[in-house]
């Protein structure tokens, strides 16, 4: 429960911690961002990292000079195009083992199929909409992989989906951050980060299913 209470609080209070974290260790800063952000992407069992609160606090602290822009930016996009590289390598190589192909009993060959065809056809929007998607992001690359999407099409839709979510969210931190109202919600702004795009994802699938039905 300790743990749990923890998590909480440095997901909803991520920029106290990162400013103490500057405070007491200066630039291991960074090797603990690309960490987070390294970890959240790719590794499919850690999806509740702060990876979008994070960002946009990291922005904020570039903002005001308690961190290099450039150095955070480009260091924690190749955290997140890396993270996505290594989820679908693990969902490409484990996804047939663990299902054994036809010889197992948890093996479906048709929705194999429609799911690759599908990450064939979709894949793209798919990895580049999941970035800004807690939970939906740590997942997405790991069923590409499952799904056996080429790996060509991933990688440029993974640096695609990075680029646009890394550089958009501290670029958005950067010049906001320090808004006084922004610093005043920053808690309330965080939770709309988690909820709003759940929402979405809720909304999406519950319209899928009724068309399946």
């Amino acid at each position: 429960m300790e743990l749990l209470a923890f998590a909480i609080d440095f997901i909803l209070h991520v920029d106290k911690h990162l400013e103490t974290f500057v405070t007491n260790y200066g630039n291991w800063v960074y090797a603990l961002l690309f960490l987070i952000i390294f970890v959240e992407t790719g590794v499919v069992v850690m999806p509740f990292l702060p990876g979008d609160s994070l960002l946009f606090v990291v922005g904020a602290m570039c903002g005001v000079g308690l961190m290099s822009y450039p150095v955070a930016v480009g260091l924690l996009l190749a955290a997140a195009i890396l993270g996505n590289q290594s989820n679908y390598t693990i969902g490409r190589y484990f996804g047939p083992k663990v299902f054994q192909w036809e010889d197992s009993r948890f093996f479906n060959k048709k929705a194999f199929d429609q799911a690759h065809a599908f990450y064939e056809k979709y894949g793209g929007i798919t990895i580049v909409a999941a970035r800004f998607m807690p939970f939906l992001r740590t997942f997405a690359p790991f069923v590409a992989g499952v799904a056996q999407m080429t790996r060509s099409k991933f990688s440029f839709y993974d640096v695609t989906g990075g680029a646009l979510w890394v550089g958009g969210i501290i670029t958005a931190g950067y010049f906001f951050g320090s808004v006084p109202w922004v610093k005043a919600n920053l808690d309330k702004i965080i939770w709309a980060m988690i909820l709003i795009p759940g929402v979405f994802v809720l909304l999406g699938a519950w319209k899928a299913r009724r068309k399946a039905a």
